[in-house]
């Protein structure tokens, strides 16, 4: 099995640019997946938020979730569990407003660094949704712009731990899926493996790195790009030792914005099926998701085939809650 791509960030600053562009552009066609290095963000800031999250698991979720196991029996599960994932979370929204005041049981401390640490998460994913741009000879700034609607992106966290697991054979840490949004970056335990996605229908681990950032595709990108760089399922496998800890940020359309494929990466025939994707308002796509997340992302394509053939697309007013 080929290697799974570590891209170096630094690199698009020298002479090996143009090298680094089109493993960018690899990884993004054929793996929709990659891991990157060298990405600007402080070693100190990520031990920090690394420290602080799991913390705040053994303080504040670590006894809930042990009840949570009691309550339902799954320690003692003798056949596969479908309905639900072996996984303690939280979430919290950072654009268009953050909520991160609102949410219980975190000290100030991580308040603030979980604040900084998704400012540099923001400015790290509007980068590469320019490197996007520019490897599909989109003009600099269209990511950003299809994404905007009329408030700007929505931006969240999604705070996992993964506890160990009596029974990782019959539960997973979660179930397959692709992601919905538009762009995501995560930041794993390097001592605890578990993420896996799916090549060429093997199960292929993401390698856990000290100080990396892992990046992956969502299914709007998939939609914007025609098809050319496609949002890929994965999943987390519960392990029997150790905590695995995953500090996942979505980089998503805003709730109103309509998406659909560039014009510039639709061919020109007069050929209706080239435009192998739908148009659609953001917000009824995650509706439709909400219900079908952990099945294929092709029948979603095709119900907002239908509704679009039915319905004149346009911009929504919308209450936005987080998207992930």
């Amino acid at each position: 099995m080929e290697n799974f791509p570590v891209i170096n960030l630094e690199k698009l600053n020298g002479e090996e640019r143009g090298a680094t562009l089109e493993k960018i552009q690899d990884a993004c066609e054929n793996w929709g997946f990659f891991e990157l290095i060298n990405h600007g963000i402080s070693h100190e800031l990520m031990d920090t938020m690394e420290r602080l999250t799991k913390e705040h698991y053994q303080k504040s979720m670590e006894q809930r979730f042990k009840e949570l196991v009691a309550t339902k029996g799954l320690e003692g599960v003798q056949t596969e569990v479908n309905d639900l994932d072996w996984e303690s979370t939280f979430f919290l929204r950072h654009l268009p407003h953050s909520n991160i005041s609102e949410i219980p049981d975190l000290q100030d401390e991580y308040r603030k660094v979980m604040k900084e640490f998704a400012l540099r998460l923001e400015k790290l994913a509007e980068e590469l949704l320019d490197l996007l741009c520019e490897n599909l000879g989109l003009e600099k700034g269209y990511l950003k712009k299809a994404f905007h609607g009329s408030k700007g992106p929505n931006f969240g966290t999604k705070v996992s731990n993964y506890p160990p697991c009596p029974k990782p054979d019959l539960i997973k840490g979660l179930r397959a899926h692709t992601d919905a949004g538009g762009i995501i970056l995560l930041f794993q335990d390097d001592k605890v493996s578990g993420l896996q996605l799916l090549k060429d229908d093997q199960w292929i681990d993401v390698p856990p790195m000290r100080h990396s950032i892992v990046i992956n595709l969502g299914d709007q990108i998939e939609v914007i790009t025609n098809g050319k760089y496609k949002s890929v399922m994965h999943r987390v496998i519960a392990q029997t030792d150790g905590n695995r800890m995953s500090i996942a940020s979505f980089y998503n359309p805003g709730g109103d914005a309509v998406i659909y494929p560039a014009p510039t990466l639709v061919e020109k025939e007069a050929d209706e099926n080239n435009n192998l994707y739908p148009k659609f308002v953001f917000e009824d796509y995650m509706k439709l998701y909400a219900g079908l997340k952990f099945q294929a992302k092709e029948p979603r394509f095709e119900a907002m085939k239908a509704i679009e053939s039915n319905v004149n697309v346009g911009p929504i007013a919308t209450s936005l809650i987080p998207h992930f």
